[in-house]
């Protein structure tokens, strides 16, 4: 299974869109708090469109919780300070849980945190132009990555609203 995890998110519209990549992919999303916002705010509903009542999600009260209630799988930090690119891992077994985890926006994932996890500590490779890249962007390059590596399992691969002979009528 694979799991976003979100660790202190400050931004709604963030949280909103990457509830709508967890539904669009089947992954389950995790947010530990503190949040920055309330999920029942507008700009929350309204990034995530009508996908918010799908989409399967947990609260925790803090990374302690959370480890605590999630055990088993293979836990993988962004962070601009990771020493390896993001597609040097390999995610392809579909048997194995496995936790992508994001920092809050303002200040990512605290250091007492990744200097425990050295070995899968990533980063999307850019220029020295940005500090940093969107967060739900960020969630989105790495849940696609993981899915590729995995063969896209259980998600569509025609258009089905319109058919997947629009373009050809």
């Amino acid at each position: 299974m694979l799991n976003v995890v979100l660790f202190e998110p400050e931004i709604p519209q963030n949280t909103g869109n990457i509830m709508r990549t967890c539904v669009a992919t089947g992954a389950k999303l995790h947010l530990i708090k503190p949040l920055g916002f309330s999920l029942d705010e507008k700009s929350v509903r309204r990034s995530g469109a009508n996908y918010i009542d799908d989409c399967d999600y947990t609260v925790y009260e803090n990374f302690d919780d959370f480890l605590e209630k999630n055990k088993n799988g293979k836990f993988y930090f962004l962070t601009r300070y990771g020493k390896r690119p993001h597609t040097s891992f390999d995610y392809s077994n579909k048997d194995e849980n496995i936790y992508l985890v994001f920092g809050k926006e303002s200040t990512g994932i605290p250091k007492e945190i990744l200097k425990n996890h050295l070995d899968t500590c990533l980063r999307i490779p850019m220029s020295d132009k940005v500090r940093a890249l969107n967060l739900s962007n960020c969630v989105a390059i790495m849940v696609y990555e993981v899915l590729r590596q995995q063969d896209y399992p259980n998600l569509l691969r025609e258009e089905t609203f319109k058919g997947a002979d629009y373009l050809e009528r």
